[in-house]
């Protein structure tokens, strides 16, 4: 079956030349006029259900934002037709919870990889194969962030698909199951649980493009638990920064 209509792609609502290679993936539609401010020139070009997509430019080379929504399907969807339509570098600029307690509200987390811990990476690639973040895109953030002077951590993040799971666990019929791995991913070192970045990396693998992942710490329950500092921070302005900044220099 062909998902797909005067050319544009049957989610996103795009075709190709719609695009640039670098593409920025919020969750939120609405965080993507936020983005797109940081581009020249940027316009519009189309808005489906949770997929908006802006495009600019930066450094006169085209470029753009897709919101993805929440959760690894609708990212994986977006994905797959971003880059139908010429997509070949993704950089997912989100929020996470801080898990290790170095890990501080208002710092970033870039991803090197990611706990496969939701359901859409397992239609993809068996359980074994990692969930793994570029290297090039993983090192352009980092120079990014250090270029900025802001607070950054590098590492592994958990990926899951309940969001109410990771918070109120206790609560669940296999609260056993969740609670046990949580408490595995805080030994192992851990940085911080999002729901997003297993999928698209391991999309990323099999469609042999580029995906790196920065985050914002809203909060972090480990922190909260202990008595630490543990305010709640929502503005995610530092993590669009940084990858706007990482996009230049890849450029």
């Amino acid at each position: 079956m062909k998902y797909s209509t005067d050319g544009l792609q049957y989610h996103i609502g795009l075709k190709e030349g719609d695009i640039g290679e670098y593409v920025i993936l919020p969750g939120d539609p609405k965080r993507c006029k936020k983005i797109a401010e940081y581009f020249d020139d940027a316009k519009l070009v189309a808005d489906r259900r949770e997929f908006t997509t802006y495009t600019g430019f930066l450094n006169g080379v085209k470029v753009s934002v897709t919101s993805t929504g929440i959760g690894g399907p609708s990212a994986a969807i977006a994905l797959e037709e971003l880059v139908k339509v010429g997509g070949k570098y993704f950089i997912r600029v989100g929020t996470c919870g801080g898990m290790d307690t170095d890990v501080k509200s208002g710092d970033l987390v870039i991803a090197t990889g990611a706990i496969r811990m939701e359901g859409t990476s397992k239609e993809y690639a068996p359980i074994e194969f990692p969930a793994v973040a570029n290297y090039d895109i993983v090192t352009s953030l980092i120079n990014a962030a250090k270029k900025l002077n802001l607070p950054y951590h590098v590492g592994i993040v958990e990926c899951k698909d309940s969001f109410y799971g990771q918070h109120s666990p206790e609560i669940m019929p296999v609260s056993y199951e969740l609670t046990n791995k949580w408490n595995a991913w805080l030994k192992l070192g851990t940085l911080a649980s999002e729901m997003e970045s297993a999928a698209l990396f391991t999309v990323a693998s099999y469609l042999r493009v580029k995906v790196g992942s920065i985050f914002l710490v809203v909060a972090n329950q480990e922190r909260e638990k202990l008595g630490l500092e543990n305010p709640v921070v929502h503005d995610t302005d530092s993590a669009i920064k940084t990858a706007v900044e990482a996009i230049k220099s890849m450029i």
